[in-house]
């Protein structure tokens, strides 16, 4: 099955860091996510995101039901797939599985915070040229499995011209206007989540 939604925000936890990042942000020493970036530091810690974007949002895109069987019997688990984004440039996915759907989600979260990337937002169309931050900077493309995703810039006013799925997720990472051209069974949404966020990662690779 697959949906897509927000999850409630669940009790703070007092953060103890466990590495030298996170004691780093804890203390003050790097104060945005940016530093992190130019200084090409690896995040071990979800809640170096949660701290340095206070205002990131989760989405749980898809959870799978996997039944194998067993000598001991049909076991049953499940693939979560989550998306997180403060849809003002930061985006990230993660998959879980567990034997337990609250489970799966749980360890998709997490890993989604620790694949959070930058995504560089522009106006690259030419009908536009406004020079604001709302669609990407020029075309970029992205493939996940048998999946590719193009991202064409837009201009304000025009939208997300996109499925409902890839809009979704597009909003999540900051964009407004764009067009996008899709190649395969866009149905597989971890294919699909893929292909975006090689896509939006490509924004900065590329430019």
């Amino acid at each position: 099955m697959s949906r897509m939604g927000g999850r409630p925000s669940e009790p703070e936890v007092e953060w103890k860091p466990r590495t030298t990042l996170g004691i780093m942000v804890a203390s003050g020493k790097i104060s945005s996510m940016e530093q992190i970036f130019e200084n090409g530091m690896r995040i071990q810690e979800s809640e170096i995101v949660k701290h340095l974007l206070p205002d990131i949002k989760t989405q749980v895109v898809s959870v799978e039901i996997v039944q194998k069987q067993t000598d001991a019997g049909e076991l049953t688990r499940f693939n979560a797939l989550v998306a997180i984004g403060n849809e003002a440039g930061w985006f990230g996915i993660g998959k879980g599985k567990a034997s337990q759907m609250r489970n799966a989600i749980d360890k998709a979260t997490n890993a989604s915070y620790l694949n959070v990337i930058p995504v560089k937002l522009g106006c690259g169309s030419w009908e536009c040229r406004c020079q604001q931050s709302h669609s990407v900077p020029f075309k970029v493309q992205g493939r996940g499995g048998s999946v590719t995703i193009e991202l064409i810039p837009g201009p304000r006013g025009l939208g997300i011209v996109a499925g409902e799925n890839i809009r979704n997720l597009l909003k999540l990472a900051g964009l407004k206007d764009c067009w996008s051209r899709s190649f395969g069974s866009t149905n597989t949404m971890s294919s699909t989540a893929k292909a975006i966020f090689s896509a939006l990662r490509s924004t900065f690779i590329t430019g």
